[in-house]
């Protein structure tokens, strides 16, 4: 199928120009550097600044650095402190418009660099930046599962996609990539951003647990996750797994997705569904999302 250029994921760039990208990052940054490091990427597109709420513990500043990057630092901690606020949560009211103020001020700090679309590589924040470009994410969870309401079964911030996996009986973990999307409800928006790709799945060993074993974990929890975190054996074997999802799923997909979209292979029709390409030189053919390898897409 054919499309215009309104319908197509930046297809309002020039096709033999490299679209802008920023990539924003919150940690260690091991998802942005296999970005940066990956020639495929660096052809299709023009890494033009790193960007981090976090400047006191990730490492965007090294980064920067080493590939010769300028880095936007704009703490949230700091800026919700300035603004009389411990806590930088979006529960309350008041926190939701501090959250608005602290993205105005990002994308004051963005202006200077043009930016085509951004990458959110492991970049923690809920913040409605996605609303002035494309901004795609990857998640440590398969959203292509939905419940009897049509919900997304693994969503959530840190290590709760997996949690939730392993507490479904799930045999194996997959990565997602995603387009965000705004929010104004935390609760309900996480995470449920248009679909592009989905990993290959990883298969978890249990080593000797099972799923009901770590059910009757879960049953133990009561009240919020305190500070520091539940520090319980299925706290400990999700984050593990997490781990090991970055290297089976987050940089394998991550890089190949981003190729994709800055070459403008994917596409909405009018009603919402997607179409994807392997090469601009080819016709869109319908697709509702993605399985990737190490050797590109495959349409499921």
């Amino acid at each position: 199928m054919k499309f215009d250029s309104k319908n197509i994921f930046l297809g309002n760039i020039p096709s033999d120009a490299k679209p802008s990208l920023a990539i924003f990052l919150s940690g260690s940054g091991s998802n942005a550097e296999k970005l940066l490091a990956d020639a495929a990427v660096r052809a299709a597109a023009n890494v033009t600044v790193l960007v981090t709420d976090a400047p006191e513990k990730s490492r965007a500043i090294e980064i920067g650095a080493a590939f010769g990057l300028p880095v936007i630092s704009c703490s949230i901690r700091e800026f919700y402190r300035n603004h009389g606020l411990k806590s930088i949560s979006l529960a309350t009211a008041e926190g939701r418009e501090v959250r608005e103020l602290w993205t105005a001020e990002l994308r004051r700090q963005l202006r200077n660099y043009a930016v085509d679309f951004g990458v959110l590589a492991g970049f923690e924040p809920l913040c409605n930046i996605t609303n002035d470009f494309p901004c795609l994410n990857v998640h440590p969870g398969d959203l292509s599962k939905v419940d009897s309401e049509g919900k997304r079964c693994y969503v959530g911030l840190h290590s709760r996609p997996v949690e939730a996996a392993i507490l479904a009986g799930e045999k194996e973990l997959r990565s997602s990539v995603i387009i965000a999307g705004g929010f104004s409800d935390a609760s309900k928006d996480m995470d449920n951003g248009l679909l592009l790709g989905i990993s290959q799945g990883m298969a978890m060993d249990f080593k000797g647990h099972t799923p009901e074993e770590f059910r009757s974990i879960a049953a133990l929890r009561s009240g919020k996750k305190p500070v520091g975190g539940w520090q319980d054996e299925l706290e400990k074997f999700a984050l593990h797994q997490q781990e090991l999802l970055k290297s089976a799923g987050d940089h394998i997909i991550l890089p190949l997705v981003v190729r994709d979209f800055a070459r403008r292979c994917f596409a909405l029709d009018n009603s919402g569904k997607l179409f994807y390409r392997q090469d601009p030189s080819l016709e869109f053919t319908e697709a509702r999302f993605h399985e990737y390898d190490a050797n590109g897409a495959r349409i499921l």
